[in-house]
């Protein structure tokens, strides 16, 4: 893809500029700008592939409010896109919706390397009409943002505020992290945070979903309007699973005692048709826990069956047979929003 240079008359703001609002990365302001999704200074007490896969800013978005005739970002990535399973728009995309309609996607290239810096022109020579602008970072790469170029004569204002003023916040595998969305635009919380107008906090972790104690201690840190748990399958057996989803429920409730939490069992695989895994069984073992915890009194906790969003009747949502295609998280966001609506009183 041919780099687009942006207009030399454009004013660029740094992403620590007031203009700016940063949405779905709690610890911003405490990461020396970085866009790490996990606080940096407990990076010693993650596992070192969570940590990693904190870097890629997945669910991070910048928002403003402008009345700019052009749009433009410079990003910087560390390395060129290489997932099987998720091309470059997927793997690197970093999108922009303007009043909620999508305007297009920057992206990395096969010559990506630091040093490199790309610049992508969103839109330009449009009229100059109030806009709400949603920059949407990359789900699977540490895209360093340096920019966020407007035409010289921009204003702004405050971005529009959101229907509930906390996140929502995201626990869990590669599922939750966006593969194999298209774009960023299109993973399930996104989908489902446009839909509702609410703000969200992606925790998925591909792979190293797995309710580890230091992991459920940072999600309990976070001053969410409710809790979505979505891991399960990257453990691996039913006995690993029991091992940590109690505790994991245990730690948020303990530091949480009010806030509404959403237990996800697993969506389908295309391997459950051979017998290929053992999701019937990590079902069994979520509903079992919460409705222990929902009979002992705990009124705030809920369940949703991940096969009532994307069953085996919606293969076709799939892709490689385990993660969804953009199909499948639109019909796992249509079948999530209505719960969250009610559980937040939307």
């Amino acid at each position: 893809m041919p780099l687009l240079r942006a207009e030399a008359e454009l004013r660029w703001l740094p992403p620590s500029s007031t203009d700016l609002e940063i949405d779905g990365l709690p610890w911003f302001s405490r990461n020396d700008g970085e866009f790490f999704r996990l606080p940096a200074a407990s990076q010693e007490t993650f596992p070192a592939p969570v940590w990693n896969l904190a870097k890629s800013p997945s669910g991070a978005r910048v928002r403003l409010r402008t009345d700019a005739t052009t749009l433009a970002i410079r990003l910087e990535y560390p390395r060129p896109p290489s997932m099987a399973n998720m091309h470059a728009f997927g793997q690197t995309g970093v999108d922009l919706y303007a009043d909620g309609m999508y305007r297009g996607t920057a992206i990395a290239d096969k010559e990506a390397k630091p040093g490199k810096i790309y610049e992508h022109v969103y839109f330009s020579a449009q009229p100059r009409l109030w806009r709400e602008a949603a920059i949407y970072l990359s789900l699977y790469m540490p895209v360093k943002v340096i920019g966020i170029g407007v035409d010289r004569d921009a204003h702004f204002q405050k971005a529009a505020s959101f229907a509930i003023s906390k996140p929502v916040v995201f626990y869990g595998t590669s599922i939750t992290q966006g593969g194999c969305a298209s774009r960023p635009g299109m993973s399930y919380q996104a989908i489902v945070g446009r839909m509702l107008n609410i703000d969200f906090v992606n925790l998925g972790f591909s792979g190293n979903g797995k309710g580890e104690p230091e992991v459920a201690k940072a999600v309990s840190g976070i001053d969410a309007s409710c809790f979505v748990l979505d891991f399960a399958q990257n453990n691996a057996t039913v006995a690993s699973l029991r091992e940590v989803y109690g505790p994991f429920l245990d730690s948020l409730r303990k530091a949480r005692p009010e806030t509404p939490i959403l237990a996800i069992t697993p969506i389908y695989s295309a391997r459950e048709a051979s017998g290929g895994t053992e999701h019937e069984g990590m079902r069994e073992h979520i509903r079992q826990v919460v409705s222990q915890r929902i009979g002992a009194g705990d009124s705030r906790l809920q369940i949703v069956e991940g096969t009532d969003l994307l069953g085996p009747a919606r293969s076709d949502g799939l892709v490689d047979g385990t993660h969804p295609n953009d199909l499948g998280f639109q019909w796992m966001a249509e079948g999530l929003a209505p719960r969250l609506r009610r559980m937040l009183a939307l």
